[in-house]
């Protein structure tokens, strides 16, 4: 047999044929791998989180789709059928998934928008949590709780979304209320010397006092202060704390709500009788009868 009648009998071997395709898939399965962690280092300081994880998947599936290709072919499967059949069973999974296509793209306009990365905090109408993972289709959170909660891209791009690591700093809004008799003067000057007695509390940007009006019962004020992100959760425990004590040592009541009843004029005195507790052996005073006495 002559190398050429033996080349011959190798290439049209179909089980040699059916090894060659599986060798490639194999091969394709280990460049991919090793592209995506070469691509991941390149790109570790040039791309963000959730980019780097999205550009990693594109690279790798797309270098598997061709040895995957190159398979197909070997075993005598006609590309040009492959790919018309493709186009029209993406336009049938088009038709038959419009969610899926919308949360496809979404996922695509968040990775080219930003509004948060892997890590960071944020909060999607009641539900507040850690970004895990940014994928094509849905958006991955675990709550303070430690839930697990899937969010659809579509429904990322469509409503409100609140990134609250986005800034180094936040600021914290304390509604306060002290009682109509107290002097404003002295009750701002407690509440700026507690913010400045307070570790987690910034001094730039400074404490900010509002009177925000005459409640039912209270003077009402909003007292806002700053903290470093990593610290707003201790300024706020802390501080009501110091503000609560600091009330009390100068003598400023902090009201609870009170009614006014009145009865005929204005001036008149609303009628009260004043009767014993159930068990009591002395006549009410205001009555002159014993509680113990039955009716005949």
């Amino acid at each position: 047999m002559t190398p050429q009648e033996f080349y011959e009998l190798f290439a049209q071997d179909t089980v040699l044929a059916l090894i060659r395709a599986v060798l490639m898939v194999i091969a394709g399965l280990a460049i991919a791998t090793v592209s995506g962690r070469v691509f991941k280092r390149f790109a570790e300081n040039r791309l963000s989180t959730h980019q780097i994880f999205f550009s990693r998947r594109l690279v790798f599936y797309g270098i598997l789709g061709l040895f995957v290709a190159s398979a197909l072919n070997e075993l005598g499967f006609s590309l040009a059928i492959l790919m018309g059949a493709a186009g029209v069973l993406t336009v049938a999974l088009g038709f038959a998934s419009q969610t899926s296509a919308s949360n496809l793209i979404s996922g695509l306009f968040l990775i080219g928008e930003k509004p948060f990365e892997v890590g960071d905090i944020i909060r999607v109408g009641q539900t507040t949590g850690e970004v895990l993972s940014i994928d094509a289709l849905s958006v991955k959170l675990r709550t303070f709780d430690n839930l697990f909660v899937r969010i659809p891209n579509e429904t990322l791009i469509k409503g409100e979304v609140t990134t609250l690591t986005r800034f180094p700093i936040r600021r914290l809004d304390l509604m306060v209320g002290v009682a109509y008799k107290e002097d404003i003067g002295e009750v701002r000057r407690v509440l700026f010397s507690v913010a400045e007695g307070n570790l987690f509390c910034l001094d730039d940007p400074a404490p900010l006092f509002i009177f925000t009006g005459f409640g039912d019962s209270s003077l009402d004020i909003q007292f806002s202060v700053w903290a470093r992100r990593q610290n707003f959760v201790a300024l706020r425990n802390s501080i009501t704390e110091d503000i609560k004590n600091a009330f009390d040592d100068a003598g400023i009541e902090i009201p609870f709500p009170h009614r006014s009843l009145y009865a005929g004029e204005a001036t008149g005195p609303f009628p009260v009788t004043l009767v014993n507790p159930a068990g009591s052996d002395t006549d009410s005073p205001e009555t002159g009868v014993d509680p113990k006495q039955e009716d005949p």
